[in-house]
């Protein structure tokens, strides 16, 4: 079975800062993985570079997702990237806080829609049918993932761990083949996180979508993931299940020992 993204000695440095140093990992079509190690060890570094934002100073990043051609992904635009296929949410949430629920996972969209200026312009049959199946697709995110009554409520005014769905939904609207969620537990309560722990495993299972998780929930992390790598200070220190990962000494030394809910 090949790989849906497979990192090679990605290295990413700042000025003198070496903040991923030489990280290799591969995700698999199906899988939960999750990358943990305490704050500052490269996590959303290594995120970034996915996900064009950052261009890596070393390594390779390259993604083969059901019905294309592998290709290198690293040092193409964040939108390029998204096109085909990988979706993120990230640690700070980043709505369009004056749009509605609806409008923000309808922006998701776009990367699936063929209208370019003219066909806006002219609105013709082709544009208002894409426009209507953008509508429908949206409402139905917002349906499975327990948003549909804020649809015409701004997204600034949600409550937080609806604001945290509706990222996961607007990533979702992309229709990829890989979602990254960048800490998508942080500031929920125990109930938020129970729930989403069990959105995260259904959109796994129904949608067949490979997810790749920053966390630091470890009782969502042990839960959830079927392979966890740990980074420390940039380099990858373990990789293995969950049962691997919680009873190895150095892990528990540079993490786990910190405090297992961290």
């Amino acid at each position: 079975m090949s790989a849906l993204l497979a990192i090679r000695e990605l290295t990413m440095d700042f000025g003198g800062l070496r903040a991923v140093d030489g990280v290799s990992l591969e995700i698999f079509p199906g899988e939960i993985v999750a990358l943990i190690g305490p704050n500052g060890a490269g996590k959303t570094t290594l995120f970034n570079c996915v996900t064009g934002i950052y261009r890596p100073t070393l390594g390779e990043i390259h993604v083969q997702l059901p019905g294309q051609i592998g290709r290198r992904i690293d040092g193409l635009a964040p939108h390029r990237v998204t096109a085909l296929g990988l979706a993120r949410t990230f640690q700070n949430i980043r709505l369009f806080a004056g749009m509605t629920t609806l409008e923000n996972v309808m922006l998701g969209r776009h990367c699936r829609t063929t209208t370019g200026l003219l066909g806006a312009i002219l609105h013709g049959p082709d544009t208002r049918r894409q426009q209507q199946e953008t509508v429908t697709r949206s409402y139905a995110l917002l349906e499975r993932l327990g948003l549909a009554q804020y649809a015409d409520e701004v997204a600034g005014n949600l409550p937080y761990g609806a604001q945290r769905r509706l990222e996961i939904a607007r990533a979702l609207a992309t229709a990829p083949g890989l979602l990254l969620l960048d800490e998508p537990a942080a500031g929920m309560n125990p109930q938020e996180t129970n729930e989403l722990d069990e959105l995260i495993v259904r959109i796994r299972n129904e949608d067949g979508v490979a997810i790749l998780l920053i966390e630091h929930d470890m009782k969502l992390v042990m839960n959830i993931s079927d392979r966890i790598h740990v980074l420390e200070y940039g380099k990858s220190i373990a990789c293995g299940t969950p049962a691997q990962i919680r009873g190895n000494p150095r892990v528990i030394e540079a993490y786990l020992g910190e405090d297992v809910h961290a």
